[in-house]
């Protein structure tokens, strides 16, 4: 299973211009070494962020890693589920998570656990959540190609 990460560059602007802020409020409240101060205080933000907000997806990947892919699928459903029903996290996740992900995380977590599915030998279910992913990110390139692979594949099989 292989973890792809597609950046989207107008948030690594945004990213850049909230770490420009930060160490502008440093070097006005006469800080010392505003520079480092602004970029520390943006890394330490984003690693709390992340830690409490996208902990079952950290934990998701972790166990997938680990081929443990019925509980990556509990992780992935508990993030998906949390920012289903949080909606502006994941729509607004540049500034609320401080991301530069191109790709939704509820998205991901989908992708991720149809990807468990077919890990799990579970074809069937992993093409429902192909779908669902269709059904609720219409242009996810990444769902449609995982999806034509395991049709072929069943087409190569039968």
């Amino acid at each position: 299973m292989k973890l792809i990460k597609k950046i989207e560059w107008k948030y690594v602007a945004f990213q850049i211009l909230f770490v420009g802020i930060l160490c502008l409020l440093f070097y006005l409240l006469n800080i010392k070494h505003p520079v480092l101060s602004g970029t520390l205080l943006y890394i330490v933000l984003s690693l709390v962020v992340r830690a409490f907000v996208l902990d079952d997806f950290r934990k998701g990947i972790q166990a997938v890693k680990k081929g443990q892919y019925k509980e990556a699928i509990t992780y992935f459903e508990n993030i998906y589920n949390y920012l289903n029903k949080n909606g502006w996290l994941d729509k607004y996740r540049f500034i609320t998570l401080l991301t530069v992900s191109k790709i939704p995380v509820r998205e991901m977590a989908l992708l991720n656990i149809a990807s468990c599915c077919k890990e799990l030998g579970n074809n069937f279910k992993a093409k429902e959540y192909y779908n669902r992913v269709l059904t609720e990110f219409p242009g996810s390139i990444m769902a449609q190609t995982a999806l034509n692979m395991l049709n072929s594949f069943n087409d190569k099989t039968d």
